[in-house]
């Protein structure tokens, strides 16, 4: 885990273009391993990252959102059994990024597919994860990533609170 410059960001920038790269204050970025753990790693990097940059009461909602996008790029865009135990890949990278008035939470992973919101019934255990990435933030969308290595991220974005 680690952070990174913007500029290995700026593929998660496209399609946010009310955000400005230059007037990211803040961005980390952390390889996950492909296994369903990660999910748990996640949301630790995003409670030390928040609380690092002064926002923990977005802890909640954020880590929500986290949790759910990483578990659907283990579960939906990793080839069958790369989310199972072993010495796993890292196919996967979770990116925070911190600007004037907003948060972006993205996903990257290494499928061309889109995610897809679906109809789940309330006793089915899958298939609401998207309705809450809907529901706990100010957006989100995703986007293909050009050129090599293949793939898209899945991103989120949050207002953050006045200062």
């Amino acid at each position: 885990m680690g952070s990174e410059g913007s500029a290995l960001l700026e593929p998660l920038w496209q399609g946010l273009t009310a955000i400005d790269p230059s007037a990211v204050s803040g961005s980390v970025s952390c390889a996950l391993p492909a296994r369903f753990e990660a999910v748990k790693g996640a949301r630790q990097f995003t409670g030390s990252t928040l609380r690092q940059w002064n926002i923990p009461e977005l802890l909640d909602e954020v880590a929500l959102v986290v949790s759910e996008l990483v578990t659907n790029a283990l579960r939906h865009a990793l080839p069958g059994t790369a989310a199972t135990a072993g010495e796993p890949e890292r196919p996967v990278r979770l990116h925070l990024m911190r600007g004037p008035s907003r948060l972006v939470c993205a996903v990257r992973d290494p499928s061309e597919v889109g995610p897809v919101t679906g109809e789940a019934g309330c006793g089915e255990e899958s298939g609401r994860g998207l309705h809450l990435v809907e529901s706990f933030t100010d957006g989100w969308g995703w986007q293909p990533l050009p050129g090599t290595p293949r793939g898209k991220i899945v991103w989120a974005v949050f207002h953050l609170p006045p200062a």
